[in-house]
């Protein structure tokens, strides 16, 4: 079974002089020749991504978009007509937005948040920015301390609604955000708390895998700096933010841990690291 909108593995029927045809459930694919790895020959099995072109034919490309069915994206207009506008995501085809699945009328340069679907009507691969009706916490797939995929959706005046796995919405709060983010931006993230269906996130990873995380960066960060970092506890929160772009506490725990493995020791001015 072929799946438009979405990589396929498929074995090469038949060679052409533009290109080659691959085989699907009840036709041959076109694979065009600037597509096919070189030495590639009948019986080969390639990894495609299927979509149709602009004659509404299925074809394949070796090429990678920026998403696939079901992702949720930020790509750039690259182009508007009376009927709607199109996106650039990664091929040589961009992607159609309606007029009608825009929220507001989309311009050439901007980027939008949008879900990559196959319009019910033509069977096309299209996009929308209307991404709500895509978005329930109604049945949860997901657990507190549950380490999950996000994408800033929209800023509000507690914080950034996310969405969730490309399934749900949640919160991180303002106090728990140590980076500028915009909308569309991507970030790991775990479950702090659900309460009555409603979530809240923190970027980063729970417990220790959190901190583990910050121990290589502030590793990787002596080892740039020739094993010593002026920061230590009594430093501001502002200025561990601004260097490190994670939190005091943060800070805190992971160089207590660094410490304790005996990776670091501390000065009187700062942090030195014990590695080689």
């Amino acid at each position: 079974m072929i799946k438009v909108g979405e990589f396929n593995l498929l074995r090469v029927k038949k060679e052409a002089d533009f290109g080659v045809y691959l085989e699907g459930v009840d036709q041959e694919i076109l694979l065009p020749t600037r597509f096919v790895p070189e030495g590639t020959k009948v019986g080969d099995e390639l990894k495609v991504f299927l979509y149709h072109d602009s004659e509404n034919r299925l074809i394949a490309t070796t090429q990678e978009p920026y998403g696939v069915v079901g992702d949720i994206v930020s790509l750039k207009a690259v182009s508007t007509t009376r009927q709607g506008a199109f996106l650039d995501w990664g091929l040589m085809k961009d992607l159609f937005v309606a007029q009608s699945q825009q929220l507001t009328r989309m311009v050439p340069g901007q980027e939008y948040l949008v879900k990559i679907y196959i319009d019910e009507l033509t069977g096309r691969l299209a996009a929308t920015e209307k991404l709500d009706r895509f978005l329930s916490n109604e049945h949860l797939t997901v657990q507190e301390k549950d380490l999950v995929d996000l994408i800033i959706y929209r800023r509000t005046d507690i914080g950034y609604v996310v969405i969730i796995n490309n399934q749900h919405t949640g919160i991180i709060h303002h106090n728990e955000l140590f980076r500028s983010v915009e909308t569309g931006d991507k970030l790991k993230g775990f479950i702090r708390r659900i309460r009555d269906n409603k979530i809240d996130v923190i970027p980063g990873q729970a417990g220790y895998k959190r901190v583990e995380d910050e121990s290589e960066k502030i590793m990787r960060l002596l080892a740039e700096n020739n094993g010593y970092l002026p920061y230590h506890d009594k430093s501001t929160p502002e200025e561990i933010q601004e260097f490190f772009g994670m939190s005091k506490k943060t800070f805190k725990m992971t160089i207590g841990t660094l410490y304790k493995q005996r990776k670091v020791e501390f000065t009187q001015t700062g942090i030195k690291s014990l590695e080689d």
